[in-house]
């Protein structure tokens, strides 16, 4: 925190916020809006307003210091509304909007959801202390949803892609855009298919045409497509509750369909993925094929093997390739 030396009349703190944690708080804003279905073009100006805060070379709250609210509002993107946000972030280090929004997040916006209503609304904020979509999302991953009587695998999956849908909208059309300007790694790159090449071995290709699964070669194209987004921060971040008591926003998210399945992907969060420091390593995909029934969905693992002849290759491991 830092003393203001504007209106020396009046004595004022600012917090010393960086650009892009108020980018943050205004993306937060966007998120909340779209999934309580306000205005398109008020979500729209808090998006606008994060890219326009994030692209300052100098930190807006140093240009609140010096020249106050008018000086937010030469800014691009950033008008009256936008201007007053980021001086209650200068002032206070919070804003009233997003808390108001999050607090309105309540179990009742649950029962919006396919697959629960008003009594697992409330099992889930009472046994599981979930009191938003994003930590709903996350529980649906890890592992704790599923542990609630009633929650069979079904309703689990449609859960999390329903979650997913509700807070991803926008992103996945800025994921969209991304993928097709990301220069990302060509399928027909000579030196990308031997890397392909040399991770599979028979077994695995055995065992994937005997099982309605996605093939090998997909799996390991997915993992590298999600790991160059991540890596380029072009994914969507979640915070989850497991191993995580600054509630960062750390796990990247990706969803897309190709080849007739649609895939879900993430980072592992496990207490053996922290222990063994792979959390930006192993890779979990959850996999359905497109249109059809619940038992052609599944999950694998994929990783980086550690060890003998494959050392250094992206391998599958789990439900699909638990032999190998």
């Amino acid at each position: 925190m830092i003393q203001t030396t504007l209106f020396p009349d009046t004595f004022r703190q600012v917090f010393s916020l960086s650009n892009d944690e108020i980018a943050i708080a205004f993306e937060q804003v966007a998120d909340l809006l779209e999934t309580q279905g306000d205005d398109y073009y008020r979500i729209r100006a808090y998006r606008k307003g994060a890219q326009s805060v994030r692209a300052q070379a100098q930190p807006v709250v140093d240009i609140f210091e010096t020249e106050g609210v008018a000086g937010l509002e030469q800014l691009s993107y950033i008008g009256k509304r936008l201007a007053a946000s980021i001086k209650e972030l200068a002032q206070t280090g919070e804003l009233s909007l997003l808390a108001r929004l999050q607090a309105e997040t309540s179990p009742e916006l649950f029962t919006k959801i396919p697959g629960i209503g008003p009594v697992l609304a409330n099992r889930i904020h009472k046994e599981l202390d979930i009191d938003s979509l994003e930590a709903l999302e996350q529980a649906a991953y890890d592992g704790s949803l599923a542990q609630l009587s009633g929650f069979g695998e079904g309703r689990t999956m449609l859960i999390r892609d329903s979650v997913g849908a509700m807070l991803d909208r926008a992103a996945a059309r800025q994921l969209q855009e991304a993928r097709a300007k990301a220069m990302l790694p060509s399928r027909s790159s000579p030196s990308v298919a031997q890397r392909l090449r040399g991770s599979i071995n028979r077994r695995q290709k055995t065992l994937a045409q005997t099982v309605d699964s996605p093939s090998i070669e997909l799996l390991l194209e997915v993992d590298a497509q999600y790991r160059y987004l991540a890596k380029a921060g072009q994914l969507r971040m979640i915070a989850p509750r497991r191993f995580n008591p600054d509630g960062e926003p750390w796990l990247p998210i990706m969803r897309l369909q190709k080849e007739g399945w649609s895939f879900n992907v993430l980072y592992s969060n496990t207490a053996r993925a922290h222990e063994l420091d792979k959390t930006h390593d192993w890779v979990v995909v959850y996999y359905e094929k497109v249109g059809k029934k619940a038992s052609q969905r599944g999950q694998c693992t994929i990783v980086t093997e550690t060890q003998g002849m494959r050392e250094g290759d992206r391998v599958v491991r789990g439900e699909l390739a638990a032999a190998s």
